[in-house]
């Protein structure tokens, strides 16, 4: 069984590659507004961890997303729909949780994906 660990820490990996699948740790991002918070966990986050391994959007099987608050789920969706890949959307979900790793997220997004 061979199990890959990229950016180790001495509590979590930032992703795991185990069978031909990639798991991602929640990513969050300082910014302003859930939109801009939304855009850097995709571009710097996800896009960055992805491409190490020749993975790409399209490659996505699911989605978690954790708001602080619902009233910005339509912000949040914005940004998403422009990002992921028309017609190989993942599963996804969006819950609402009062508290993330630090006041200042007010979304956060794990991810799984195949590995081509």
């Amino acid at each position: 069984m061979t199990i890959t660990r990229i950016q180790t820490g001495p509590r979590m990996s930032q992703a795991v590659i185990h069978n031909k699948t990639v798991y991602l740790a929640g990513q969050v991002a300082p910014g302003a507004t859930v939109a801009i918070q939304t855009r850097e966990i995709l571009l710097a986050g996800i896009d960055a961890l992805l491409p190490r391994r020749r993975r790409t959007r399209a490659g996505l099987l699911a989605a978690t997303i954790w708001l602080t608050d619902m009233a910005t789920f339509a912000e949040m969706n914005g940004v998403w729909q422009s990002w992921v890949v028309p017609g190989e959307t993942p599963a996804r979900a969006t819950v609402l949780s009062s508290h993330l790793a630090s006041a200042e997220f007010k979304i956060e997004i794990a991810v799984v994906a195949a590995q081509p």
